[in-house]
């Protein structure tokens, strides 16, 4: 360890930093990128039908170009 970081006045500064770091957290979600309000079940329904969608769109782009190349044989 340094004889700079030994000193108080930088010590009780990172003792701070700590304690600050650690209390950050506690107020709710806050790392959730979105606000439901409403119903569980809607915003499920919302959610499913997102990754439907998206997940859906490899598929119907691989059935539309089979379907294409059966057509001009």
């Amino acid at each position: 360890m340094s004889l700079l970081a030994r000193t108080p006045a930088l010590r009780q500064q990172i003792i701070r930093s700590r304690v600050f770091a650690s209390s950050r957290g506690v107020h709710g979600y806050k790392h959730i990128p979105f606000n439901y309000e409403g119903s569980k079940a809607a915003f499920g329904a919302k959610v499913a039908l997102f990754l439907l969608t998206g997940f859906s769109i490899p598929g119907v782009a691989a059935w539309y170009s089979i379907r294409k190349a059966a057509g001009g044989a």
